[in-house]
């Protein structure tokens, strides 16, 4: 199979009680809108070939630990510099895990978990 036709997943959909706020956190990281925006409801942001989709619904807590979605990036330090001079919510310096990749850890501002992380 060529890599190309791999099955792969395509996209995370997350939902958000401030679609501005998330958009705005996602764009900090190096994502780019590729439909909706700051006052849709419905937004998709792009990182290399993976996507968030985010869904507007009224809620006013953030979500409580769900799961953790991975991005594999080429440079997980660079990521790190974006989320720290943004003032992002991360968990830890990036650091090399025994299974073999670099990664970190933030939260989005509706909650929810995100890593990043090169294979080493």
């Amino acid at each position: 199979m060529a890599e190309s036709d791999q099955e792969t997943i395509s996209a995370v959909a997350l939902v958000t009680g401030d679609m501005a706020e998330s958009v705005a956190f996602y764009q900090a990281l190096g994502f780019e809108v590729t439909y909706g925006g700051a006052d849709a409801p419905f937004t998709s942001l792009r990182f290399g070939a993976c996507f968030v989709n985010l869904a507007f619904r009224d809620i006013e807590t953030p979500v409580l630990w769900w799961g953790r979605v991975i991005f594999h990036v080429p440079d997980v330090d660079a990521v790190y510099a974006l989320a720290v001079a943004n003032g992002f919510a991360v968990e830890a310096d990036p650091r090399d895990a025994p299974w073999g990749e670099r990664y970190f850890h933030v939260l989005d501002p509706s909650g929810h978990q995100l890593s990043f992380a090169k294979p080493l």
